[in-house]
């Protein structure tokens, strides 16, 4: 197979055998090789001087060349021969492609790394440091530098920063909380150390309570933001029940006292109560709720079985020993059930107790116990699934997540922590 070795014109891409020297249809020089212009990044502009004909410091780049034109190193060595210095023409002292100065074959090319240090050497002070620096290269290309001062952010930027901040004298990550910058020392700024999580409105403020009704007739959910200094419960005042009936005009006043929210009675007919955790100490003549039965504790009443004036004796069912008895309190005051304690102690629920209420569907199978020890008495809840509470005889403080029953309306407790 014959193999025909030719010449591309780099203008007009017209086919020429390989010893043309110009080009038959453009009259364009003919070359095997030529070399690109020189980087413009590497070129100050304002020194030309910096480079001669006889010392070129770019990199020499061959040309584009189509499929035609693509040779081989052999094929090349085969037709251009040292020996033939009349068979590749010359080239001449300028490309008409792209205006740069083509290197001879024969002349020493540099390390592009050499170049690149040839040209900042050869630029002026003044260049090289724009070109170095990379501060004023980022305001050239209009880059805003960090603020030195947290003053003016917002709430949220200030936030950000506290969680990602950076030193300022030695750019090392400071962790959240930390005052102090643990490689150089350099004090956080107290803009970032005071940076809180906001609350959302005033039903957040911090260190303020709510109420909110757990039972009330149809209206369960409801919440009573507490964020004055008093707070007056009834059927008129800062927190109206009208459709109670067992809820007094003034019933109960809701206060702050160093911190803390206070209750306290305000001499309603039905009293304010609380629920118990645990077990609480109580006396005779105490109320407490159970489901939705109200008990009182009586003391054993004084012995009465001395015969008459006539010396006559009242006959009664057996009489045993009794440390206290529970009385049950009817709808309007008056004494349902009376129960006397064989022991130390008496138990209420809806089954298997000393007192049974079967058919009350808020009373535990075993709900609370009334213990006497030495002439004291003791109310304790038996984990029941509503709780037993406690009437107050005075004020109380009262924490997150207590229970208060005023009239037929059961309130929970929440109190936002400061």
């Amino acid at each position: 197979m014959d193999l025909e070795i030719g010449i591309v014109c780099g203008r007009c891409e017209t086919y020429a055998v390989i010893a043309t020297a110009t080009c038959v249809s453009c009259g364009h020089a003919l070359a095997l090789e030529t070399v690109a212009p020189p980087v413009a990044s590497f070129v100050p502009a304002t020194t030309p001087e910096a480079f001669t004909p006889h010392e070129p410091v770019v990199r020499e780049e061959p040309a584009p060349r189509s499929a035609r034109a693509a040779i081989s190193e052999k094929a090349r060595a085969d037709v251009l021969p040292s020996s033939r210095p009349e068979a590749s023409p010359k080239p001449p002292a300028s490309s008409s492609v792209s205006g740069a100065p083509v290197l001879r074959r024969s002349e020493p090319r540099l390390d592009p790394r050499a170049e690149a240090a040839a040209v900042v050497a050869a630029a002026p002070r003044s260049s090289r440091s724009g070109a170095i620096s990379s501060s004023s290269a980022e305001s050239a290309r209009g880059y805003a530098t960090p603020a030195k001062s947290s003053k003016g952010k917002s709430v949220e930027e200030l936030m950000d920063q506290a969680k990602n901040f950076v030193c300022r004298s030695c750019s090392t990550a400071v962790p959240l909380g930390h005052k102090f910058c643990g490689r150089c020392g350099a004090a956080v700024p107290p803009e970032i150390l005071q940076a809180r999580t906001q609350f959302f409105g005033q039903l957040q403020a911090p260190g303020k309570a709510k109420l909110i009704l757990i039972r009330g007739e149809g209206v369960e959910g409801l919440s009573y933001q507490l964020n004055a200094e008093h707070h007056t419960v009834g059927r008129s005042g800062q927190l109206v029940f009208p459709d109670d009936p067992f809820v007094s005009p003034a019933h109960a006043d809701f206060f702050y006292r160093n911190g803390k929210l206070v209750v306290k009675d305000e001499g309603s007919l039905n009293g304010v109560y609380l629920r118990v955790k645990g077990s609480v100490d109580v006396s005779p003549d105490d109320f407490f709720l159970a489901g939705e039965q109200v008990f009182r504790i009586d003391a054993t009443p004084r012995p009465s079985d001395q015969p008459g004036p006539d010396g006559t004796y009242f006959y009664s069912s057996p009489k045993h020993q009794s440390p206290f008895r529970i009385t049950q309190m009817l709808q309007g005051g008056s004494a349902g059930m009376t129960v006397c304690a064989r022991g130390s102690s008496l138990q209420i629920g809806r089954e298997g107790g000393d007192l049974n209420f079967p058919s009350d569907l808020y009373m535990s199978a075993a709900h609370c116990k009334i213990e006497e020890a030495g002439g004291k008495f003791m109310l304790t809840d038996m984990s029941s699934r509503n709780g037993s509470y406690v009437r107050l005889k005075a004020e109380r403080e009262l924490s997150h997540g207590d229970y208060v029953f005023i009239g037929r309306k059961l309130l929970r407790v929440e109190i936002t922590a400061a």
